[in-house]
């Protein structure tokens, strides 16, 4: 009987710790369940409510207008390239610049103005957005903005979230300050240090009326792949312009796709 009682008290060892190990896990992958449910109530929220709020990705147009886009966060090494190719090619476009870059590079700044292009705001910190409160997000979207009015003189309408990234707080909250929220429907890839001419290529190809190009002002070899660019699309009957001029100020619908729709 001793043995057996031995046998049984060794047993019931066994499944405590069984028990005790089982309810570790359980409490880990609450936490799991937890942690990911927080990261993403908002977009549950989102879909719950059955509405997107979405950036604006092109323009549905009968007249071949289309824009090109340089993001600026990350030093200047080739910026006086792009600035060069397009006043050779009387090409007008936008720049979107963080405000710690508008801050580093003010001359930059003033150059791109007084060479007719654009400016919006890349946010103040280039931070993931959909992660921020709203009062962080006003906050971003001010203070960036001002440090551009502040250089140009020039009132800031356009906006474009760090890595793309947004949601419907972040669209609304920049609409309500009165900021058009930008994405883009051709994407250079130009970071991925790919060739001048694989990066025309990739634009040419995906290009059509209304499109927004996506390139960056410090890309390795978007210089080069920009006369390219402008030569094949301009003999396809394209007009650059800044985006500004390519999207609807009002009285518009924005479908599925993020395409821009006027209203008659």
């Amino acid at each position: 009987m001793k043995g057996k009682n031995k046998q049984n008290h060794n047993l019931f060892g066994v499944l405590s710790l069984a028990t005790v190990f089982l309810a570790a896990i359980i409490a880990v992958l609450c936490t799991s369940v937890y942690c990911v449910r927080k990261s993403i109530g908002r977009a549950d929220a989102e879909l719950a409510g059955g509405k997107r709020s979405l950036p604006i990705y092109s323009v549905e147009t009968s007249e071949k207008k289309i824009s090109i886009s340089f993001d600026c966060a990350w030093g200047v090494d080739f910026t006086d390239q792009l600035l060069d190719v397009m006043q050779k090619n009387g090409v007008r476009c936008t720049f979107f610049a963080v405000e710690f870059w508008v801050k580093k590079y003010p001359e930059y700044v003033e150059k791109i103005v007084s060479a007719g292009h654009e400016i919006g705001t890349h946010s103040r910190t280039h931070s993931y957005m959909s992660k921020l409160s709203e009062t962080e997000i006003r906050s971003e979207l001010s203070t960036s903005a001002q440090a551009i009015e502040r250089l140009t003189g020039q009132k800031v309408s356009l906006f474009r979230p760090p890595y793309g990234d947004y949601d419907n707080l972040l669209v609304d909250t920049a609409r309500d300050m009165g900021l058009y929220t930008i994405q883009w429907d051709v994407d250079s890839l130009d970071w991925k240090n790919l060739s001048g001419q694989e990066i025309a290529l990739r634009v040419i190809n995906a290009t059509k009326n209304g499109s927004i190009i996506l390139c960056h002002n410090n890309g390795l070899h978007t210089a080069e792949a920009l006369p390219l660019i402008f030569s094949t699309l301009r003999n396809r009957g394209y007009e650059f312009v800044p985006i500004s001029e390519l999207i609807y100020k009002e009285n518009y619908t924005i479908d599925a796709n993020g395409r821009q729709h006027g209203q008659n």
